[in-house]
């Protein structure tokens, strides 16, 4: 009322049923995220376009392994309130002045989320919160565009679990092409437990310096359909002969992994440069852990700058999983006007990037 009454003094009129949509709008909105669905785990506070913390933990396994949904979850679970903690401590934000609580609805392990999920729900109605799900590919997207300021882009988004050519129309975040095996991270994650290469930070960035050394091409299936990738055979190939070859003094393990990362990121830039002549695009955008490798950044910024086009991409702090991108993709849907009951705060394994209608972009 005592707002309502200002704006009228001011010469504003403003319906009463308008006037929380209108405060929601213009107020200062500070939105908090929770993320999870693999082996990274954050909490991100974001406020108004600006990340005020993002503090992050990741569950590392021994070199030749992977990780499982329940031994991660159990990580999650335990430095899940230290995260949360930390990310209140430095934003310097109390829990009265959040005005949302996001979390990864999906895709992800089903294990992880569902610590995730159980977290958000109980703070939400702990501090009298509404909650905000948000998809996992669209927290990527949001927060790329954010810290790059790319308008409209075609973005190929590449992870441990995904790979996407998107670009955005009518509502949504279209796939125009992916991978219709396995997704580009889980080859290199493959192909670091054959070799026994670190884990620590990630399998993806050891491979990246191991590449760097490498002086040799290794010719490798590539296999690109139409505008759709494959993955797992060329993860098979590298599997069988590696191991020959390096016994035999062929080539090296800094070889392979400069020819894995020419063949894999070469097949991305070419279905991602067909999406941009389909869209007359001017604008790339890489996203997802895979993003911040070197590499296939300069591959990409070869093809966009023969083009005409420019390419946005990020660090390791936003490109890898992170709270703050759910935050910030929880803040769009929630100045949008968008919530989530409790009882619809449930998680999924599969929720596709093109299910989510865009509410927030004209």
């Amino acid at each position: 009322n005592t707002a309502h009454h200002c704006l009228e003094c001011a010469g504003i009129y403003i319906a009463p049923h308008s006037l929380t949509e209108w405060v929601r709008k213009t107020a200062m909105t500070v939105a908090i995220g929770f993320e999870g669905s693999a082996n990274k785990v954050g909490v991100g506070i974001v406020r108004d376009g600006v990340v005020l913390s993002n503090p992050r933990e990741t569950y590392v396994t021994p070199p030749g392994t992977g990780f499982q949904p329940g031994n991660t979850a159990r990580h999650h679970r335990g430095v899940i309130l230290d995260i949360l903690e930390r990310a209140l401590r430095e934003a310097n934000i109390t829990p009265a002045e959040i005005d949302c609580v996001c979390f990864t609805k999906g895709p992800g392990m089903g294990a992880p989320l569902n610590v995730l999920a159980i977290v958000a729900r109980t703070v939400a109605q702990l501090w009298g919160k509404p909650l905000v799900a948000v998809n996992h590919c669209i927290g990527h997207i949001e927060m790329g565009r954010l810290i790059t300021g790319a308008k409209n882009p075609t973005i190929l988004y590449v992870s441990g679990g995904n790979t996407q050519v998107i670009a955005y129309s009518e509502k949504r975040y279209r796939i125009f092409g992916e991978t219709i095996d396995v997704a580009v991270g889980n080859c290199l994650d493959r192909f670091a437990r054959v070799l026994k290469i670190s884990n620590d930070p990630s399998p993806g960035y050891n491979i990246e310096q191991l590449a760097k050394e490498g002086k040799k091409y290794i010719e490798l299936p590539y296999s690109v359909k139409g505008m759709d990738v494959a993955f797992s055979g060329i993860t098979s190939f590298i599997e069988e002969v590696s191991k020959s070859r390096l016994s035999a003094g062929e080539c090296t393990r800094e070889d392979l992994c400069f020819s894995l990362q020419e063949t894999v990121f070469a097949m991305l830039v070419e279905i991602t440069e067909r999406a941009m002549a389909h869209c007359n695009s001017t604008e790339v955008l890489i996203v997802g852990g895979v993003g911040c490798n070197k590499r296939l950044q300069e591959m990409m910024e070869i093809m966009a700058r023969e083009r005409g086009a420019t390419l946005y991409a990020t660090d390791m702090r936003f490109c890898i999983d992170n709270g703050a991108m759910i935050a910030q993709a929880g803040w769009e849907m929630f100045r949008a006007g968008s919530t989530t009951p409790v009882k619809d705060s449930t998680v999924t394994q599969r929720f596709r990037t093109d299910d989510v209608f865009v509410t927030w972009r004209d």
